[in-house]
């Protein structure tokens, strides 16, 4: 099938022609024809499939249909089409589509998130914007300043609404809605499938067509899998040697916080081998410089939290490495899904020590699957060696922003997940501090003793938003 029989104009055809696709993929021939027919639509799809063009073309598509039917009045451009994401990067990506696919079409775009200039987008507002592509902080920010308006949006996109979810953004969103008209196109896309975004389709979406492509919580099949046991102490060791004698040139590694990203990068580069950090602390203008000189190849190495693993979109990333393994099942699946994009074959490298077998188990037991063991020569594993709690002093990954925390951590005032009574936040990673009214504060604990009823450390979800 060529993306000429899936109704589309011949503009958006050539544009895409010219990108060098000439078949669309599974998830882009069920979509586009759904989203063109005019309803809802709520579409689970395996990052790296396509997805981005599976909205952004038939929206191209209706919204010039719609401006040819009822021209605008002279000197005004209202926004039409609002599309959310999670992270700035994510944000930027999708923009650079909607101008890549819309070469030829008389719309304009324009994308906003954090860490920059509030004032170039606000000039860039007033004179006019077709299509918004936004992260949800920076467009409150907007919202509070009266410089964005939202009332004439005809189609409202949710792009990987699970990570927003997961992000704590749920609120953020629900203040979004209100001021959106009733009446509008809603397209939700989701690489999974929990309750939380199930709440969210029924609040939001009116009789939706419904697609999924990839079985909830899968991995890519054409990911090569494999976890390597190693020492917690050997891990830098083992990396700079797989990257050396197997002569790796482009790898995305994940760690668990911004301090071990820090850490990585500098003992990577006394290795010899070039590497930049990218995460929520750093400036917006690092996170862009970095992550252009790791695309144009420049970079060796690319370690980051989790703030990269729906943010960044190569063509054909060889490897991703989990130099620490995720707490939470279902981000081994996002971290992962950077690689193997577009039908391109990937390797997914885990490196794990003891402290990490049960991260482990509930990674496989998700994905349905033992991930092969392969011990590397050099690199045996202490069998006598005890797993340690892994302690998650540092937040996963977002950067700051003010709204609702699932752990209470954060700026802003918002109600902690797990707590109750007030929380308010302090600083931007800054610990909570929760009190019920009418509560003496707890007696703290002795060195080294858990309060009681409190989780272990490992089995915490922090979960801070960026904007």
């Amino acid at each position: 099938m060529s993306f000429s029989k899936l109704g589309l104009s011949e503009a958006l055809v050539r544009a895409v022609t010219e990108h060098g696709y000439t078949q669309p993929t599974p998830v882009q021939a069920q979509a586009i024809p759904a989203v063109l027919a005019g309803g809802d639509l709520l579409a689970g799809a395996q990052t790296g499939t396509g997805k981005t063009a599976g909205f952004v073309l038939p929206m191209l598509q209706r919204l010039g249909q719609s401006a040819a039917a009822n021209p605008p009045r002279p000197g005004t451009r209202p926004i039409r089409a609002l599309i959310l994401t999670p992270t700035r990067e994510l944000a930027a990506q999708v923009e650079e589509s909607v101008r890549t696919y819309g070469k030829y079409a008389k719309l304009s775009s324009l994308v906003v998130f954090g860490g920059v200039g509030i004032h170039p987008q606000i000039a860039a507002m007033k004179r006019g914007v077709d299509i918004l592509v936004a992260t949800p902080g920076r467009l409150l920010d907007h919202m509070g300043q009266g410089t964005v308006n939202l009332s004439h949006v005809e189609i409202l996109v949710l792009d990987e609404a699970d990570r927003m979810l997961d992000m704590g953004f749920i609120r953020d969103i629900r203040r979004i809605l209100a001021v959106l008209p009733k009446r509008r196109q809603n397209l939700l896309f989701s690489a999974t499938f929990s309750e939380e975004i199930k709440t969210l389709a029924d609040s939001l979406l009116n009789a939706p067509a419904m697609i999924e492509v990839a079985r909830r919580n899968s991995t890519v099949e054409i990911i090569t899998q494999k976890v390597h046991p190693v020492d917690r102490d050997r891990k830098r060791e083992l990396l700079s040697h797989l990257i050396k004698t197997q002569n790796w040139h482009q790898v995305l590694v994940f760690t668990r916080t911004k301090h071990g990203a820090n850490k990585l990068a500098e003992q990577l580069n006394d290795d010899g081998i070039t590497a930049l950090a990218i995460h929520g602390n750093k400036s917006q203008s690092a996170r862009t410089r970095a992550l252009a000189e790791f695309k144009d190849g420049d970079l060796q190495v690319l370690v980051a939290t989790d703030i990269a693993a729906r943010g960044i979109d190569i063509d054909q990333l060889p490897h991703v490495v989990n130099y620490d393994l995720p707490n939470v099942p279902e981000d081994y699946v996002h971290r992962i899904g950077r690689t193997g994009r577009a039908g391109a074959t990937g390797e997914a490298i885990s490196l794990v020590c003891v402290d990490e077998k049960a991260f482990l188990h509930d990674i496989e037991r998700l994905i349905k699957r033992e991930i092969p063991s392969v011990v590397v020569p050099g690199f045996v594993p202490d069998p006598t060696a005890r797993a340690q709690p892994i302690l998650q002093r540092q937040q996963r990954g977002g950067g700051g922003g003010g709204g609702q925390r699932r752990s209470g951590q954060g700026n802003g005032n918002g109600q902690g997940r797990n707590g109750q009574g007030q929380v308010k936040g302090q600083g931007r990673g800054g610990q909570s501090k929760a009190k019920a009214p009418g509560t003496k504060p707890a007696p703290a604990p002795a060195p080294g003793v858990r309060p009681s009823g409190a989780r272990p450390a490992a089995t915490r979800r922090f979960a801070p938003k960026g904007r």
